[in-house]
């Protein structure tokens, strides 16, 4: 069974949206523009990057890094040939970039629970909010790496949806605060029946 990772960057009240700058969010680019740049606290992108062995997008993230990531050859060079799976129920084959390396289209959480099961490595997410509320009520999300940034930033998509659902379990086995009041949290998420 493959893992299947959110990573995230999130504010301290839980919002994820635009935190690179993306148009339509008042206080956009909030993990720049607010908090100083500490390169230590970034270690966990490289290292997704190395230990990533394919990514999970929803339709509106795809749309969104899709024009952009596969020019941006030295953040994001390994991201670029990863295979790429897009949850989505309108996209076709049409609406795919032809420069981002071998791409599928998955319809449907059941979908994305079938490539679990297959082989392989771990399976990473970004962005892809509605996408990542979808697989955590599913109960198929298995860790999480967040990067919590001391901010309150108010309205916003956040990480975690309001689906009316049992408690999830989680544990810490990953944590580092920066001296810019980031903290790094990996949590992985534990099953009834779990050691």
């Amino acid at each position: 069974m493959r893992t299947l990772i959110i990573t995230a960057f999130m504010s301290l009240d839980g919002v994820m949206e635009a935190p690179g700058g993306e148009e339509g969010y008042r206080n956009a680019g909030w993990t720049y523009r607010d908090i100083p740049f500490d390169e230590a606290a970034y270690e966990i992108k490289g290292r997704e990057q190395d230990e990533a062995t394919a990514l999970l997008l929803g339709r509106r993230s795809y749309e969104a890094f899709s024009p952009v990531w596969p020019e941006m050859t030295e953040d994001f060079a390994r991201y670029n040939g990863l295979p790429k799976y897009v949850v989505s129920t309108t996209l076709t084959a049409d609406d795919l970039v032809d420069n981002w390396g071998p791409t599928t289209i998955l319809r449907s959480v059941e979908d994305v629970a079938r490539l679990k099961e297959t082989d392989g490595g771990p399976i990473l997410v970004h962005g892809s909010a509605t996408l990542g509320h979808s697989l955590s009520e599913a109960g198929l999300v298995d860790r999480y790496h967040l990067l919590v940034f001391p901010l309150l930033l108010g309205a916003g998509t956040r990480l975690f949806g309001a689906a009316d659902v049992d408690a999830t379990s989680l544990v810490l086995t990953e944590h580092e605060a920066y001296g810019n009041g980031v903290q790094k949290m990996i949590f992985d998420v534990t099953r009834t029946g779990s050691t």
